[in-house]
């Protein structure tokens, strides 16, 4: 069976710092070979509140 929903990407998430489920932002930490690294931080106090990995689907090719 082929899945519908691939990704998602968290809108709000609990903010230990201001005890609550708030708004996030996501920002691009780091491009790796496996894929992209994103932490989400709230948008309140700028907390880190949690991250995500983005598995690339294709080979990542380097040409020489």
């Amino acid at each position: 069976m082929k899945s519908d929903y691939r990704d998602f990407d968290a809108t709000e998430l609990y903010c230990p710092k201001c005890r609550r489920a708030v708004p996030v932002r996501k920002r691009l930490l780091l491009v790796l070979a496996e894929g992209d690294q994103y932490d989400y931080s709230c948008a309140y106090c700028g907390t880190s509140v949690g991250d995500k990995m983005d598995k690339k689907k294709d080979n990542l090719r380097i040409p020489r």
